[in-house]
């Protein structure tokens, strides 16, 4: 299987709250990349946030465009 492709992405945290990640992703044996991802499927999960599949994202037929309110 293909490895899935990624993208970048850049920010500015406190350091705090980057050596609280560190050690959340340190505990569960995670990189830091790994236990950001985690955290945002989580809440995304507990907000009702849809993450589209990967294999869905391939197929141009699967995303349809939301209609535009008026």
């Amino acid at each position: 299987m293909a490895a899935a492709k990624t993208t970048t992405l850049t920010f500015r945290i406190e350091p705090n709250i980057k050596e609280a990640l560190c050690t959340a992703a340190d505990r569960d044996h995670r990189s830091i990349a790994n236990m950001v991802a985690v955290m945002i499927r989580e809440h995304c999960a507990r907000g009702g946030i849809p993450i589209q599949d990967k294999q869905a994202a391939k197929e141009p037929e699967a995303v349809k465009p939301k209609p535009r309110k008026r």
